[in-house]
């Protein structure tokens, strides 16, 4: 979905789309690809990528397969691949990935903890348990 070089290669497939008008509060439990420009409470979790706008705040623990952030996250994240975080990420939990850019500005207050191959499996387990509640 999105790389080192080429930040977003495409997210016209997105499966969800919170626009920077809406205010939701829910558990999202999927497989596609969300963007959030808006604001979520809950829970976040997807088998695939999430998408954070600049303007959007997601107080909600976060997990996904590649997570791109500009906007601000309360909760504890946990990044399968790749976590990307903007000059105006703002994420304040704790954060589990297994590879991470954070581009000047970028705040995190909370701890990072690298994750292993094995845990790599074990955050896909997880997703698709609480998928097949």
């Amino acid at each position: 979905m999105f790389n080192r070089e080429n930040k977003i290669e495409k997210f016209k497939d997105a499966e969800t789309i919170i626009g920077a008008s809406i205010k939701v509060k829910g558990n999202f439990h999927g497989q596609g690809n969300i963007v959030i420009e808006g604001s979520l409470e809950g829970s976040l979790k997807t088998d695939a990528n999430i998408f954070i706008g600049e303007k959007a705040k997601v107080v909600a623990n976060v997990e996904a397969q590649d997570l791109m952030v500009n906007g601000e996250i309360k909760g504890n994240v946990k990044v399968k691949n790749y976590l990307s975080l903007g000059s105006t990420a703002k994420i304040s939990g704790d954060i589990a990935y297994s590879e991470m850019s954070m581009e000047k500005g970028a705040t995190i207050n909370g701890q990072l903890f690298a994750i292993s191959e094995t845990e790599k499996k074990s955050i896909k387990n997880s997703v698709k348990e609480d998928l097949e509640k």
